[in-house]
């Protein structure tokens, strides 16, 4: 708060139904060439060598004082189980991103070296339970707020991890790369991109009955926390309605717990300014507390992707998620091949919808998630070299290609096979043998 001339504390400014929707249709889509690229990526912290085992929360202190004082290009944040994300600037190429991030986190890991701790790339953790690492007031009420659908807002908060990639909302003309297209795009591609890199089949270590649990837990969540909007030609208006109509989180306090109102929507805080008026404030936090698969913050935030295994696996679904929205080719192959899909979204919004669901449980297994991604794949390898990716990349996307897309699998099937013994002769099925 400010102080006016007279001495006075000066409130916030009430905002209104109005300019709430006004606000959002300016500012979640901001469109222009796509020029910058930019991927986070999350990862869970395990035990050097017993990944299996909890990390204390006092090593895990520790190990975050140690990395705050090492120098970083990307941001470095803790997510709510102590997962550690780190968010690239924006890129204006992808070799620029990679180059920033995988210096980043030859950073991060040395220094967890240190601390006999390593970063583990799955996208749900199959060994432990939820258990919060943060203690703060958004998380307090994030907890309290996703308790009331069930457990998986806890699963969600401390056991899973992803590669989220952001690209450029694109043109405001119509076109291959304009910005109706490519939020289409965005929601149909994502179920590929589910299914083409699902790697969480576990949790409390045993089989889910899904490829991608962490994509499950989403859905269990709540469409009005974790949904899209309806896909038409007006991505802005669907939006600003979608926020206006979500559910509010909390409201925040100066002191105390933060209020966890039930049934609130942002329209009818506006409407009813209680228990105290909505502001600019408020809006951009509320903003924060949606979770759809494709979010719109200026750019376009693609959420639905698992965590990869290895240290670099998190280059081929940047790579290959950069070549389909940014090169006019590869995206006009993508848009076609996603078209038939469409049919089985049956009209409901990502990630509500059977097409999403198919891809969460089966993979690539499901034939015709399979060939969509098999000409995903062959057009992004096409691209790869159009926007100057090395060799050394374009070689990690045609490995995954045949290791996981022309066979029909993807890494969560990996996981599967060590755990029932299946990836080399004579293996005992043991859950502890699961090292992502």
């Amino acid at each position: 708060m400010s102080e006016s001339t007279s001495g006075c504390t000066e409130l916030p400014t009430p905002i209104s139904e109005a300019e709430v929707e006004a606000l959002v249709r300016g500012i979640c889509f901001k469109t222009g060439p796509p020029r910058r690229l930019g991927v986070e990526v999350e990862w869970l912290v395990h035990e050097l060598r017993a990944p299996q085992l909890p990390v204390t929360p006092e090593r895990l202190d520790a190990a975050y004082a140690a990395l705050r004082t090492v120098p970083l290009g990307s941001a470095l944040t803790v997510e709510p189980g102590g997962q550690l994300e780190l968010s690239s600037p924006p890129a204006a190429s992808l070799m620029e991103c990679v180059g920033t991030v995988r210096a980043d986190l030859d950073a991060v890991r040395a220094v967890l070296r240190e601390e006999d701790l390593a970063l583990a790339g799955i996208g749900h953790d199959p060994w432990q339970e939820p258990r919060r690492f943060l203690r703060e007031p958004r998380y307090d009420a994030m907890e309290a707020c996703l308790d009331r659908t069930g457990p998986a807002g806890r699963a969600m908060m401390c056991t899973s991890a992803s590669v989220q990639v952001c690209v450029d909302a694109g043109y405001e003309e119509p076109g291959t790369l304009g910005h109706v297209r490519r939020w289409w795009l965005a929601h149909q591609l994502g179920a590929v991109l589910v299914a083409a890199f699902a790697n969480s089949p576990m949790a409390a270590r045993r089989p889910t009955g899904w490829l991608s649990t962490r994509q499950l837990r989403w859905a269990e969540i709540g469409a009005g926390r974790a949904g899209g909007p309806p896909l038409d030609a007006d991505p802005r208006g669907a939006w600003a309605r979608h926020v206006l109509d979500a559910p509010v989180m909390c409201v925040r306090r100066d002191d105390g717990p933060w209020e966890v109102p039930e049934g609130l929507t942002f329209r009818e805080w506006t409407r009813s300014r209680a228990p105290r008026p909505p502001t600019r404030e408020d809006l951009d936090y509320h903003l924060t507390t949606l979770f759809p698969p494709v979010r719109p913050r200026g750019h376009l935030e693609l959420r639905m992707i698992d965590a990869q295994p290895g240290d670099d696996g998190w280059i081929v679904p940047l790579a290959v998620t950069a070549a389909l929205f940014d090169d006019q080719e590869a995206s006009e192959t993508a848009y076609r091949a996603v078209k038939p899909l469409a049919e089985r979204a049956a009209g409901a919004p990502a990630p509500h919808n059977p097409l999403w669901r198919d891809a969460a449980r089966y993979g690539l297994a499901d034939p015709e998630l399979r060939e969509v991604a098999v000409a995903c794949f062959r057009a992004a390898l096409s691209a790869l070299p159009r926007l100057g990716a090395t060799t050394e990349v374009t070689d990690a996307v045609a490995a995954h290609q045949d290791r996981y897309v022309l066979r029909g699998r993807c890494p969560a099937d990996d996981l599967l096979d060590r755990l029932s013994g299946t990836d080399r002769p004579g293996k005992p099925s043991h859950g502890k043998d699961i090292h992502p």
